[in-house]
């Protein structure tokens, strides 16, 4: 087993029987920024995710391997073809493990079989890659990747906002009380402005009345007849 040490905050987990393309896809996710941890079978890649080849129970380590040692993996990588446990087997065991299930799996194969890949992405996969792997292909583990972190990350509570008091219902009774209890001779501000307006109405009013009657309106006019007499007199 090799850990290919990175600060990269993820970590992907490569299987595959085959130096050279082992030695490959090591070289390729490095180059990627990811921290890399490679195996050559499917039993070993078990062991570093805390699983056995004979038990289903994901909180029983393996001791049968002395170099064990369990690590965080954020993405599995595997080869389908391989003796003893192929990428598919390991798919199975990954996906029907509590704690694992979350983990995305990506296969690679050398072979281009539809029957194969539909089994295998109906079954979990994410990706189904074929050899050669291309840096191109590693960069779409990026966004399972992200994905899988998203759904690890609790929501944050959202704050509430501050709640306006509810005002009190409005009680007759209380209404009838207070009004009750205003003495006499107070009065408010609208009652005063409604007087102070009406008593404004009347003195017009009363100041016309008496233009209208005043000795110079009310002098009767002399004809010119009544004048010629009064010289003819005088």
């Amino acid at each position: 087993m090799t850990v290919v040490d990175s600060e990269s905050r993820f970590h992907v987990l490569a299987v595959d029987d085959s130096l050279i393309d082992r030695k490959l896809i090591e070289m390729l996710l490095k180059n990627s920024s990811y921290q890399v941890t490679t195996v050559d079978s499917g039993s070993k890649a078990l062991e570093v995710l805390g699983l056995t080849d004979e038990s289903d129970d994901s909180s029983s380590p393996s001791s049968s391997c002395p170099d064990h040692q369990e690590i965080d993996v954020n993405l599995i990588i595997t080869d389908y073809c391989m003796p003893g446990m192929t990428g598919y087997d390991l798919l199975k065991r990954v996906k029907g493990s509590s704690s694992l299930k979350d983990i995305p799996v990506v296969i690679m194969s050398s072979e281009n079989v539809p029957s194969r890949i539909n089994r295998c992405l109906e079954d979990g996969a994410e990706e189904f890659f074929l050899k050669p792997v291309k840096l191109a292909d590693m960069k779409k583990l990026k966004s399972h990747l992200l994905k899988s972190k998203q759904q690890h990350v609790a929501p944050q509570p959202q704050p509430q906002p501050d709640q306006q008091p509810e005002k009190p219902p409005r009680n007759p009774e209380d209404e009838e009380a207070a009004a009750e209890a205003i003495p006499d001779g107070i009065v408010s501000d609208c009652s005063c402005c409604s007087t102070s307006c009406s008593n404004k109405r009347k003195a017009a009013t009363m100041e016309e009345q008496e233009g209208l009657s005043s000795p110079e309106r009310t002098k009767p006019r002399l004809s010119s007849t009544t004048s010629s007499s009064l010289a003819v007199e005088t």
